[in-house]
């Protein structure tokens, strides 16, 4: 069978996502609200792709934005719940948020107290973003609930603060974890803002719940939310996973440009890691590469380097079956989800298109980046 990827009319580089896939995850995700009682929205920075966005409004609630140009970008091209959070908003934030979302979470006491009362004057519902001070991520650039974290205010904070008005929790302090973190992250929230809870109307868990990955227990999640919801029959309960919507949905085709040998064989691909994949270097991780292996594991082992002029833009060490000649392509899996979101323009480097392998099997290109959109974004 030959791989979809080598698509002549594929060009390299490029973003690919595969529309059964996508479909595929929000099936599940359309099945743990259905089981639990829970209402799942995407998390737009996770995954942004407003091309697919039709298709996700048929199975989840809306979506939550970090600002207010996600704010319109969701209220635009999935309409239904708005959500949003930041670390802080600025005046003229709020000004447009009002009539843009239906939920507003703030990250602090004064952020409240400074716009509560537009807030109150408006349809919006007001949430606090809370610290369980319960950490789960694996990567400290990821942990939200790390010592010191500006993000969320912690329980100490709340006891003496006049709260009146508020209707909502926001927490958020997993990153690609299981079922046994959400239970333990709930059981962290239950302790510590128990006082608190009866007298909301709603609670979101955040993100982080990576319930589309292959080996993720979704019975035990079900269970876990909804024994929650028991205990707290009055409160809605909100998810906003970002990565799991987006998980094993598609690829980044690149492809080798040149050859060169210092140590190890060199292959200089046409996408740069820094520039197109940056949590490559960020987080750091290492992305799967169809068909090759880690190095020395099969016969020819290349480093993969990215096409910038970052000293330091290569991405690992891997292992083909055979020696890579100029001009073929090396696929990169699993790039929809905090990949496309992240990207730059750095070095002028060819920023890859972004394409769908729709449902029937035909690829559609639906956006190419030009000149233009570079010089755009400079001045």
């Amino acid at each position: 069978m030959t791989d979809p990827m080598l698509n002549s009319s594929i060009p390299s580089p490029c973003y690919v996502c595969d529309e059964t896939a996508l479909e595929t995850n929000l099936q599940l995700m359309q099945y743990v609200q259905k089981e639990s009682g829970v209402e799942i929205i995407l998390a737009l920075k996770g995954f942004s792709m407003w091309s697919t966005f039709e298709l996700v409004g048929q199975y989840l609630q809306g979506s939550t934005a970090s600002a207010v140009w996600e704010a319109r970008l969701g209220k635009e091209e999935i309409g239904k719940q708005v959500h949003a959070y930041s670390p802080a908003f600025k005046p003229a934030d709020i000004d447009e948020l009002v009539n843009l979302v239906d939920h507003i979470s703030f990250n602090s006491l004064g952020q409240w107290q400074r716009y509560k009362q537009q807030i109150l004057d408006s349809n919006v519902s007001a949430g606090l973003r809370v610290n369980p001070e319960h950490q789960e991520a694996e990567t400290a650039l990821y942990d939200p609930s790390a010592p010191g974290s500006r993000l969320g205010i912690r329980a100490q904070d709340l006891h003496s603060a006049d709260i009146k008005g508020v209707e909502g929790l926001h927490i958020h302090n997993l990153c690609e974890s299981d079922s046994f973190a959400t239970e333990r992250t709930i059981k962290a929230v239950e302790d510590k803002f128990a006082k608190w809870l009866p007298k909301l109307k709603w609670i979101n868990f955040g993100g982080g719940h990576l319930m589309t990955r292959q080996e993720y227990n979704v019975k035990h999640l079900v269970d876990t939310l909804k024994d929650f919801k028991g205990r707290h029959p009055h409160l809605t309960v909100i998810l906003e996973p970002g990565s799991a919507v987006a998980w094993q949905t598609g690829t980044l085709v690149a492809e080798v440009v040149d050859i060169v040998e210092n140590q190890d064989k060199i292959a200089i691909l046409d996408i740069s890691a820094t520039a197109h994949m940056p949590d490559v270097l960020e987080m750091p991780y290492r992305p799967d590469v169809r068909g090759a292996g880690k190095a020395g594991e099969k016969a020819y082992t290349y480093r993969l380097g990215g096409n910038s002029c970052l000293a330091g833009d290569a991405i690992d060490l891997y292992s083909f079956d055979h020696e890579l000649q100029i001009g073929e392509r090396i696929i990169f899996e699993d790039m929809m989800h905090y990949t496309m979101v992240k990207t730059t323009f750095f070095n002028g480097v060819e920023h890859p298109a972004i394409g769908i392998i729709r449902k029937e099997g035909n690829f559609e290109l639906v956006r190419k980046f030009e000149y233009e959109d570079f010089k755009g974004k400079l001045s």
